[in-house]
């Protein structure tokens, strides 16, 4: 290095982090310079999250030295690194559901300032990034596509030095993405640094200067994102070539497997999405891919569909020629609906519980006898959806909690794929996953669906929706449009609709009709 050039804003040098038996990070040197947009990737379980938390004083190494703008240091909490310029976006949000929105930020700045005044920063911030959030809103009635943003929106009131960005834009429709990226660009321009960790390739590709591969705790490779294909950059992450997602050979039109007709109901909450005349239908060995920014009705259709929430009347919901809009979550899982929820823990799975609890937690239908549960049956299949979806996990004792988020996805994607249902409800099923584990999950949908079950997909990923679904449709301001034969639309079309742009709603496609 020139002596006249500056230090790097972060080096690594040696970190090694062991939990027991595994070692989580292992002797991992790199460095980010100031104003440089530099990527760490991965597969899930490589690494990067401990090392992250490591960086921002969530967690303390075992061994290494972390030298801060040339100048050794040791990072004792998330405080300290606060305090050096440090500002970091959970892929995990960090949020109490029962604060406001201010009042979360409040709580991560330390702030001593008035709610009143924050909430003239805040929305001053917001605005000016394009990062929509309501100060006022309490953070549970927030969908999570809204609740990254009030991460996002905390972690630039701090002015950071160095921005670590985890996932950033696994609930963001491409037009918020590439707002966020304009904004990572201009802090850049500015000398803020950005420590970038994402699955998705072609974003890396189009905003990071450097990147860093990790794979089973270790540094593997290094590259320029902007000369290295995403093909290429894959391959380093899982050590092989990329394995292709194949679309089974469709079945002939199958029978209707769910409908929704006509159904309008009130949010029931204050900032909720009224849903307004949803009528749509979903049939054996179908997917149906609905699209939509998050807050437009996405998080009460799913409710209202999976009996979390009733219906107006019973007719307004059909499983298969039942009847369904008044039945609870575990009266429809009897007819055959099983349902991959937004969030992993808390609702997907149970953080505190070993991997064979969070198995029986919704499969337990095929695993009890005379009320008694058949443990030995529950373990197996623990181990065959470990198997099967290549889960890193310690065993299936292994509690929740102690899953990277990608892995604890499969995991659910696997116990809800496993009991074979008639339809599947699955709301942003590759969120935060690798791209090996993404092509995994789709391929696993397409399976389903090719074995006669309905597969309806709820996401803001239009890449992934246009590779799997048979249909698309848009939810946008509660309404829903009419669901297009995938191969007979676009995604600028798709996009339009997103953006608020709702086709004639009598317009229904009448090759999709009931």
């Amino acid at each position: 290095m020139d002596a006249a050039a500056p230090p790097p804003r972060l080096r690594l040098s040696g970190i090694t982090k062991r939990y027991a038996a595994v070692t989580a990070n292992s002797d991992i040197s790199f460095e980010v310079g100031a104003g440089e947009i530099h990527a760490l990737l991965g597969e899930n379980g490589a690494g990067k999250s401990t090392l992250v938390k490591i960086i921002y004083g969530v967690v303390h190494p075992d061994a290494g030295e972390i030298a801060w703008e040339g100048r050794p240091t040791a990072i004792a909490d998330p405080n300290a690194a606060r305090a050096l310029g440090i500002g970091m976006v959970f892929q995990h949000f960090s949020l109490f559901e029962s604060l406001t929105v201010a009042e979360n930020i409040a709580l991560g700045l330390g702030a001593r300032e008035s709610i009143a005044a924050l909430t003239g920063r805040i929305a001053e911030i917001s605005g000016r990034y394009g990062l929509a959030v309501t100060p006022s809103r309490h953070v549970h009635h927030l969908s999570v596509g809204e609740r990254q943003r009030v991460e996002i929106v905390r972690c630039l009131l701090q002015s950071p030095r160095l921005l670590i960005m985890d996932e950033p834009t696994s609930v963001l429709t491409p037009q918020e993405a590439e707002g966020l990226f304009d904004v990572l660009r201009r802090l850049s321009r500015e000398g803020c640094s950005i420590l970038y960790i994402s699955h998705k390739l072609e974003e890396i590709k189009a905003l990071c200067e450097r990147a860093t591969v990790l794979r089973a705790g270790r540094v593997v490779a290094a590259c320029d994102p902007r000369v290295a294909s995403e093909q290429q950059m894959a391959e380093m992450m899982i050590g092989g070539a990329l394995p292709v997602a194949h679309r089974p050979a469709p079945l002939k039109e199958g029978r209707v497997c769910l409908a929704v007709d006509g159904l309008s109901l009130p949010a029931d909450e204050p900032f909720g999405t009224n849903l307004r005349d949803i009528s749509l239908t979903l049939r054996d060995g179908e997917i149906l891919g609905i699209a939509g920014v998050a807050g437009n009705g996405q998080k009460e259709l799913l409710a209202v569909l999976a009996g979390e929430r009733r219906a107006p009347d019973a007719a307004a919901v059909r499983i298969a020629d039942t009847p369904a809009g008044l039945l609870g979550p575990a009266a429809r899982r009897r007819l055959g609906l099983a349902f991959i929820p937004e969030e992993r823990l808390g609702r997907g799975a149970v953080a505190e519980f070993p991997l064979t609890e969070n198995a029986l937690l919704t499969a337990y239908q095929g695993f009890t006898r005379g009320g008694m549960v058949r443990y030995g049956a529950v373990q197996r299949y623990a181990r065959d959806i470990i198997a099967r979806f290549r889960v890193v996990a310690a065993g299936t004792d292994a509690p929740g909690s102690s899953l990277s988020g990608g892995n604890m996805q499969k995991f659910i994607v696997g116990r809800e794929v496993g009991v074979n249902p008639r339809v599947l409800l699955a709301a942003h099923p590759t969120w935060g996953v690798d791209i090996g584990a993404a092509l995994a999950i789709r391929q696993a949908l397409m399976d389903l669906a090719a074995a006669g079950s309905g597969v309806l997909v709820v996401s803001e990923d239009l890449a992934e929706l246009f590779e799997i679904s048979d249909y698309i449709a848009v939810l946008s301001g509660g309404r829903l449009s009419p669901p297009r034969r995938t191969r007979e639309t676009t995604v600028e079309e798709v996009g339009l609709l997103m953006g608020g742009r709702m086709a004639d709603a009598a317009a229904r496609d009448a090759v999709h009709a009931a």
